[in-house]
Order: structure tokens, then sequence, then C-alpha cells
């Protein structure tokens, strides 16, 4: 049996039409009749005072629009029926609409809510998590400052900053107030006013960035920078963003404004290697952070964006633009006004001084080298008092450099090196080669190289130990020791000589029959009791400077001569100090001790000056000085040397090729003599000349034409030898070295010297 009899029309229909069947006998018919169905009048009027009610209009009469029933009164017909159900259509659309909207406003906000929420949630977990990963808080301290060594001249001049930050600390308040001011002012300009994060700088960053199309600003704080710097690595990652804001919040709880701008200004990196304020204002301006003009401030605040890119060293162009850009924030922000703006960039800041190679960089290398042998590892700052003449290395730095540009490409020759000390051993000058930017590698203090015919005054030293003089006689003639028979370089032999005509000519075969004569050993003896601490091999070809040097031992070593016979160890460092004042280091007067006596002196200064007077250094005598020296070269022209001395200076000079090629016929007579001549006339200016120590007695007189013209001092190489003019080992079979005597007040001294270098 069907439920459902029919469907009206949907726009009649009011409620379905159910035909049950009819009731059994005795039971009421409860079934609906027609007129219980909606849709009649009455239910119609029903309907409308329900509507009136809702709409609060009940009881109130209303005057009928026309072809309409009036409110409260039965419409009869058709025109009420429609007049009824289009009313209620309207409401109930309208009420539609509203619940709509009240409704997607509704879910809008209780999203935003629910999202908000959860973002948050997600937020406290992302910082929660990175928390984790830093060391905790309690832990957590502010990392010490890597020691910064400050090198100063004999006369308190700065020479250059070494460690990893390149200057020492200074207080916030020893700066003028122009300088935190211009950080501020192009970094952090609400840094005085943020608690460490600064929402509105980042909102104004984000805003420039997205109107310039690119990044032009920053929204880190000076705090979030220093957090940066002090803990964190330069990787641009979300991570390091969120740990930085976290360093950012302690850092603000644990400093004061101020101590935070000055952890800042003596951390922050400012390119050519300075990091700090102070650094910076000696690498550019060479002058202390406190003296720094307004000018100059504004410069080194606008380097910090980009320290490598803006250096004024690399573009200066660009470091005065960005100056400008710093001044203009100043003024904008009340720091100073429109005529200290406009004076400032009418005199932009400039370079104190043109930095290349004309710097004292290689002395302060060798400083850092042998610092750690007075104080041992530095732990802080300190302050280094050394022997080095600023007057004295500049001079040395022109001579090296400039006949190196006028010559070096003539001789074939690259680098060169030349070291100038007092007769005590306090190194006035150090120059490790012709471009320190170029490189590094100090060769004055650590190149070997064979020193040729420099090495024959202690040849000559061990035989007037043995009793010669400078007038002893010996035969110029051709030699044989085994397989090796070395030779003059003219080839030409002049018979008998005295020692002196021997020395002063550079004559290879005297040197070497010599040193046979002596003894090897006498030889090494010599030139380890004056200083000299590179192996020496025993071996007869010792005699003419086959074993490899460092300019700086064999000029210390000319020292004894220039002295009167005490040997010196040479030194650059006077006094060590720690930042505070303490003193941590004090030379005292240290030496080898006596290693010549007077006699012996006298006779070594007389024929090494009649080396510079007659024989292959006579182009550089000087006028009103009395100087003694010696030339040298090494086989092939690898190496030329010229070590001299007066009674005020010992100067040694070095040229060569790093990489051991030959030059082109360079030779101790010609391009190291012109380096040693055009140093010692300007060293010398000031000085009052004096004799050499006891070389008066010995000078031999001679006629104004003096000694034949000097020959060139090497010879072939022998066979079996590496590098140089080395002797053949079977060369010594059968010729045992000569025992040779030392004069009594000598006789203590080897001993003293086996024990400080090994050998006895």
């Amino acid at each position: 049996m069907g439920m459902f009899t029919g469907r009206k029309d949907k726009r009649e229909r009011r409620e379905p039409v159910l035909d049950f069947p009819a009731p059994a006998s005795g039971i009421p018919d409860l079934r609906l009749g027609p007129q219980d169905r909606a849709g009649g009048p009455v239910h119609e009027d029903a309907m409308a005072r329900r509507a009136e009610k809702r709409s609060g209009t009940r009881g109130k009469t209303r005057k009928a629009a026309p072809g309409k029933a009036a409110p409260g009164k039965v419409a009869s017909g058709k025109s009420r029926k429609a007049t009824g159900r289009g009313s209620r259509d309207a409401r109930g659309g309208r009420r539609r609409s509203s619940r709509r909207r009240r409704s997607f406003l509704g879910r809008i906000v209780y999203g935003s809510i629910v999202l908000a929420l959860w973002g948050a949630i997600a937020l406290t977990g992302l910082v929660a998590y990175h928390a984790t990963q830093l060391p905790p808080i309690d832990r957590l301290a502010v990392p010490k400052r890597p020691p910064n060594i400050e090198i100063l001249a004999n006369d308190g001049t700065l020479i250059a900053n070494r460690g990893e930050t390149g200057g020492r600390n200074v207080a916030i308040h020893d700066l003028p107030a122009h300088v935190p001011q211009a950080f501020i002012a192009i970094e952090d300009r609400r840094f005085y006013s943020h608690f460490g994060i600064d929402p509105v700088g980042i909102g104004r960053a984000l805003i420039t960035n997205i109107t310039a199309g690119t990044t032009v600003q920053g929204g880190s704080t000076i705090t979030q920078q220093l957090a940066k710097n002090l803990f964190l690595t330069h990787e641009r990652t979300a991570s390091r963003k969120i740990q930085e804001a976290i360093l950012a919040l302690w850092l603000e709880q644990r400093h004061g404004k101020d101590g935070l701008l000055e952890l800042y200004m003596n951390r922050v990196y400012f390119g050519a290697g300075a990091y700090g304020v102070e650094a910076a204002a000696r690498r550019y301006f060479d002058k202390p952070a406190r003296d720094l003009t307004l000018a100059e401030s504004a410069m080194l605040a606008g380097l910090v964006q980009a320290p490598s890119r803006l250096a004024p060293t690399r573009n200066p162009q660009a470091a005065r633009d960005r100056a400008a850009l710093v001044l203009n924030a100043m003024a904008s922000q009340g720091f100073i006004d429109e005529n200290r703006m406009t004076n400032a960039m009418a005199r932009p800041a400039a370079l104190n001084r043109p930095l290349g190679p004309g710097t004292a960089d290689y002395a302060a290398d060798y400083v850092m080298d042998v610092l750690d042998d007075f104080i041992g590892a530095v732990q802080d700052d300190v302050v280094v008092h050394t022997t080095i003449d600023l007057g004295l290395q500049e001079a040395a730095e022109a001579s090296l450099i400039g006949e190196l540009r006028e010559q070096g490409e003539g001789f074939g020759v690259e680098q060169g090196a030349i070291v100038a000390l007092r007769p005590d051993g306090a190194i006035k000058a150090l120059v490790g080669g012709k471009d320190y930017a170029q490189s590094q590698f100090n060769r004055a203090v650590a190149a070997q190289r064979q020193p040729g015919s420099a090495f024959k005054p202690f040849v000559y030293l061990a035989a007037m130990e043995n009793g010669l003089t400078p007038d002893t006689v010996r035969e110029d003639r051709p030699i044989r020791l085994g397989d090796w028979s070395p030779e003059n370089f003219s080839r030409d032999y002049r018979g008998s000589v005295t020692l002196r005509e021997a020395l002063s000519l550079s004559l290879n075969t005297v040197a070497v029959s010599l040193g046979m004569e002596v003894g090897v050993r006498a030889v090494i003896s010599a030139a380890q009791r004056l200083g000299i601490r590179s192996a020496l091999q025993p071996n007869a070809s010792i005699a003419l400077g086959t074993s490899e040097v460092t300019p700086l031992e064999l000029t210390g070593a000319y020292a004894a001569f220039a002295n009167g016979g005490t040997g010196v160890m040479p030194h650059v460092i006077t006094r060590v100090e720690a930042a505070s004042g303490e003193i941590l280091y004090q030379r005292v007067h240290a030496g080898l001790g006596r290693v010549m006596d007077d006699e012996t002196v006298g006779k070594m200064n007389a024929m090494l000056h009649d080396t510079m007077v007659a024989g292959t250094a006579r182009r550089a005598a000087l006028s009103d000085w009395q100087a003694g020296g010696k030339t040298g070269t090494s086989q092939g022209f690898r190496d030329a040397w010229f070590v001299g001395y007066t009674s005020a200076l010992v100067t040694g000079v070095w040229i060569g090729n790093d990489d051991n090629s030959p030059t082109k016929r360079a030779s101790g007579g010609n391009l190291p003599l012109d380096i040693w001549a055009r140093f010692m006339e300007r060293a010398l200016a000031a000085e009052y000349p004096m004799p050499l120590p006891g070389a008066d007695r010995w000078l031999a007189p001679r006629d104004p034409g003096g000694f034949p013209p000097p020959m060139v001092e090497h010879g072939p190489v022998p066979p079996g030898t590496t590098g140089g003019i080395a002797a053949h080992e079977g060369g010594f079979d059968g010729l045992p070295p000569a025992s040779v005597g030392i004069p009594p007040q000598q006789q203590a001294e080897p001993g003293f010297l086996g024990r400080l270098f090994g050998v006895y």
C-alpha cells in the first residue's frame, strides 16, 4: 500500500497528503480534514499575526497599500494569498542573507583565532627548540676578546697591531660623542628605545626593501649584530636569525646600552684586517680612535655594512659616498646640525698615508716570531717596545725597492732583503722583500742562501787567530783537492800576494788553501763564535761560502768586527708590557761575550777596510767614514751579497730569486753594493764619523791607484756537489786539517759556544 498518494506543485504544497486507511470501528478518526490543512485564509492570517508579533507591530493598524488588505484584516481571494506569500519570502530572504553574512564573518574570525593560536604554539615551539641548541643561559658568557699585540718603534710610534683583532679595546667614555653617534645613526636609530629586537625597524626595512625592489636596508639591531659577531656564524638561515634574536634579548638583560655599544664598536669588522674602532682608526688614519674627526667617524661607521667592498684602501669613492649617508642620517636624527654636516662633507676623510710596499710589516712579523720566547703564549693585550727606527726602516725600504725597480729587471733579480743593526745587535731596520702585499715570506730572517765569498772573513779570522797577519804572504796558484780544482774567476793567478790583497780581491785559491791550512773546524768555530747558527758543512768548500745562512745571522756575525770583538745576538724587543702597564719582560744586556782580542779585531778591520777602498767593494766607499765589508756571489750568479759596516751601523744586503734561478750576472760587487751604499749614505747622515776599532794600526800605505782591479769571487762547481762550489769529500783523504792553535784568551770560548751550538 502506498504511503504517498501525490505531491502538490512546489508553489502550492504546504504539507504531504497522506492516504492512511480508515480507522477500525469504534476508534476516533484523528486524520486531518481539509479545513485543518495549511494554506487556508485562517492559517494565512495566523501567519501574518505571528510575523507582526516578531517585528513588533502586533496591535497596530497600518493603512493598507492600494490593492492590499490592511494588516489585521483578513484578505480575501487570490490577492491576499499572494500578498502573504511574497511578504514572507522577502523577509525570509533578508534573514537568510543576514545569517549567511554573519556566518561567513564568524567563520573568518574563528579561523583567524585558531590560526593565530596554532601559529603562536608553533612559534613558541620553534623558539624553544632553537633555544635548546644554544648553551645554557646560566653558562653563557661573552667570549673573551682575542688579545692584541701593539708593536711600537724605538720612539713609541706604532709600527703595527698584531693578533686577530688588530687593535686594543677602547672605552666608550674615552671617545668623542660623534663616534658612537655615527654608528647609532646609520645602524640602529632606535638603539636606546628597543629591547634588543626592533619591530618598528623591521617593518620599516621591509617596506623600504619592497619599495626599492631589492635589499637596501636591514632590520637587525646593533644588539643583534653583536650577538651574531660574538656567538654565531654568518650563514643566512631562519634558524640563525631565531638564535640571534634570543641572544639579543639575553645581551640586553646582561649589559646596559652603553656597555653593548662599547662591545659592538670593539668587536665589529672594518675591513683590511681591522677589528674594532681603535684598530680601524690606526689602520686607515694612523691615529687613535679618541682623535677621530666627525668625517673620519662617519667613514668608519659606514664601513660596517660591507667592510670588504667599502674599505677606503680598495674603493675610496664608495667609502666617501657611504660616509655622506652617515652624515645625513646624523643630521636628520639631531646628532649634528646642518652646518657641521656641510663642513664634514666638504672635507671628507682621507687616508693618512698610502699603504703598500712601504710598511714595516716584515719587522712586525719578526717581532711576532720571537715574542713567545720571552713571555710565552699571549693571553691578554700587550705592548711591545722594539729597537726599530722608523726613519732607518723607511730608508732601507726605499733603497731596496728603488734599486730593484731601477736595476732588477736588467740583472734578472726578483727579490731582495736588507738588515741593519747597531754594533750591539739592536735591529734598526729589517726588510724581507720588495712588496709585503705580494709576498709575506721574510727573506731577511728565513731565507737560507749561500753567502759565497761573504763567508771568507771567517776563514781569515781563523788565520789571524793562528798568528798570521794581513801582510802574511801566500801563493795564488792553481790547486787541486781530490777531483776538485778551485779557480779564480779570471783564471789568472798572481803568484805571491799578501792576505790583505787576497781577501780584498776575493781570490778563491788563497781562501781554500788558507782554510785547509788552519783547518775546516777552526773556520766553523770562528763563524759560530761570531753568531752563525745555521749548519755548516765541514768540507774544504766552506771557505767559498757553500753552506747556507740567513741575512740576519750573517749580518749579526759581522757586528763583532764593528764593535771591537764582542759577539752579539741580534735582537728586536726591548720591553713587553701588559695593557695595565705591568712589565712582562725587560731586556738586559746579553750577548756572546768577547769573541776576538783587540789585535785580531784590528787586523780584520784593516783587511775588510781595504776591500772597501781598493777591492771588490771599492765603488761603495763612504765619504768621511771608515767602513769595512765583503762582497759575495754564489755559483751560477744565484745569490749576490754585500755585508758592510761602520762603527755606527752594520748592514747586510741579499738579492736573488726565490726559485733559486740564476740571475743575469748579478754579483756582490754591483746591485747589492748599490743598495747598501744608497741606504748607508742616508742612514749615517746624522751620525758623527768614528774609525773602525784597531784598524789604523794595520792599515797599509798604498799607491793612489790601490790594488789591481777586483775579480768576481767564484769558481766552477766541483763534481758531486749540489747548488754551489762544494768540495768532493774524497779530497779530504790526503789533506787532513792542520792543527791550529788559538790565542790563550780564546781557549775558553769554544767550550762555551760548543754548549750553545752543539759544536766541540
